[in-house]
């Protein structure tokens, strides 16, 4: 990592390794000279556990993986996840209308035309959320001063991405098609969004208030998108219904 500046998993303040690899392939984990605890115990962990403890929201997963790690897989994360939900919003879009025996039936390509403008709209309603983000942040830490210091744009961006991860749960609804319910959704929505909320916290070591009011900030500017790209398309007679 740049630097090889780390952080303790514990108390967040800086380390500048996180163990030392001694003779005979020996390694003895670095204890933190704040809180006298090891800076980052997941490094012995196994990756389940450390992915069961971030879907837990536990901070010292979260601190590990976005500080102590050089994960970069968080735009091939996104885009995965973007095609999952323009799948389902497709999918919910011409649920129950007619299919064509035609491979050339014009209705056919209108409708893959479709899933493009839905993966548009997934895409426009994230990058909605992230300004709502960054925008609320910037007024309350730069303008009016919380008390939390000033985010890396990159590493908040890297954070958010990341902890969008929750939205691989749609994959089964993508497998299974229709066998999903609203409440399902809502309930895989709410997950992001908590993931959300503490990927914030842990980046600019805040309050939870502070995150919180962040995510409902980027979740505001998210729907004001999506209901101006539904009044949009609906000024050009065209059908659109939303999922989240």
């Amino acid at each position: 990592m740049e630097e090889s500046v780390f952080r303790c998993v514990e108390c967040n303040k800086n380390a500048s390794e996180l163990h030392r690899d001694y003779s005979n392939g020996i390694l003895k984990i670095t204890i933190c000279d704040s809180c006298q605890k090891p800076v980052d115990k997941y490094i012995e962990y196994d990756p389940v556990i450390i992915l069961i403890d971030a879907i837990l929201c536990k901070t010292q997963a979260f601190r590990h993986i976005l500080f102590n790690t050089s994960l970069n897989i968080h735009w091939k994360l996104c885009v995965f996840c973007l095609l999952c939900e323009a799948y389902l919003r497709w999918s919910a879009l011409h649920q129950g209308s007619e299919q064509s025996s035609d491979p050339a039936d014009l209705i056919r390509y209108t409708k893959e035309w479709d899933f493009y403008g839905m993966f548009v709209l997934a895409a426009l309603e994230l990058v909605a959320f992230c300004g709502g983000v960054f925008g609320f942040l910037w007024l309350s830490v730069g303008l009016l001063g919380s008390g939390a210091p000033l985010p890396d744009p990159r590493q908040l961006l890297r954070a958010l991405l990341l902890s969008c991860y929750g939205k691989v749960l749609l994959i089964p609804a993508v497998i299974w098609e229709h066998d999903y319910s609203p409440l399902c959704l809502g309930l895989i929505k709410l997950f992001v969004l908590t993931s959300n909320s503490q990927a914030i916290r842990v980046v600019l070591n805040s309050s939870r208030r502070l995150s919180l009011v962040a995510v409902c900030a980027g979740l505001l500017s998210e729907t004001c998108m999506a209901l101006a790209f539904q009044k949009l398309l609906q000024n050009q007679n065209l059908d659109l219904r939303t999922f989240w």
